[in-house]
């Protein structure tokens, strides 16, 4: 990787990145399944939920709070049990209280000093707009599934963030906990890519992809990404 002095605009992925969202999930889904008689490990949970988003996502465009309501079913039809309207919704009207990981705030403050911050998210905008007062900072671009009718890793998300943010691609620096959704996408455009392995040195299955050496630089956390980006030095 590069000189950090090449870069002008940090393009980040929000949830699994910025804001905890295994904690989100878990906290509505174990729950529910538990109320249907249903105990699965929270890597059980969140593998089957990674399945059932990827496959909602990939066919024709629904907004994301259709995506979580249609997941729950999922869940329903897997474990033999029908869920209520509050239930379908519980993901969705969950997300307002998912919280940021405890070093975002500072790092995403820390890197605005120095960086134009935007957000590549597949999400709906009304919910982003909960999230964003978790972050505490404020965006120079916010590029949303429901804007670009899509959702990542579909290249159409991030040409549409491109094209807002109007540098060259060797200015911009994507940042992502998803190799899936996000690196492997980012690179082929010709974006330099960090990837945030939250789950470094954990035990169980890593849900956002293992394959980190197809990124430019690997950090465990946005703190650490900060602190490299300080020195502005060559890594």
């Amino acid at each position: 990787m590069n000189n950090f002095n090449q870069y002008k605009a940090l393009t980040f992925d929000c949830y699994g990145t910025l804001i905890d969202w295994e904690n989100g999930i878990l906290g509505v889904l174990k729950p529910l399944l538990l109320a249907h008689n249903t105990n699965l490990d929270d890597d059980q949970i969140l593998e089957l939920f990674a399945e059932f988003e990827a496959e909602l996502e990939n066919g024709h465009y629904i907004k994301y709070r259709e995506v979580l309501k249609r997941v729950v079913h999922k869940f329903g039809e897997q474990f033999g049990f029908e869920p209520t309207a509050k239930e379908l919704n519980s993901l969705p009207d969950s997300i307002q209280h998912w919280l940021s990981f405890p070093d975002t705030v500072d790092a995403l403050k820390t890197l605005k000093q120095k960086f134009k911050l935007v957000i590549i998210s597949n999400v709906d905008d009304d919910l982003f707009a909960f999230s964003a007062k978790h972050l505490e900072v404020e965006f120079d671009q916010i590029i949303t599934a429901e804007q670009a009718k899509s959702y990542k890793p579909s290249l159409n998300n991030f040409r549409l963030a491109i094209e807002r943010i109007n540098l060259p691609l060797e200015q911009i620096l994507h940042v992502a906990a998803s190799v899936y959704h996000d690196i492997v996408t980012a690179k082929s455009l010709g974006l330099s890519t960090v990837w945030v392995n939250r789950r470094a040195g954990q035990q169980g299955a890593n849900f956002t992809e293992t394959a980190g050496s197809q990124a430019d630089l690997e950090v465990p956390d946005l703190k650490t990404l900060a602190a490299l980006s300080s020195y502005r030095t060559p890594i």
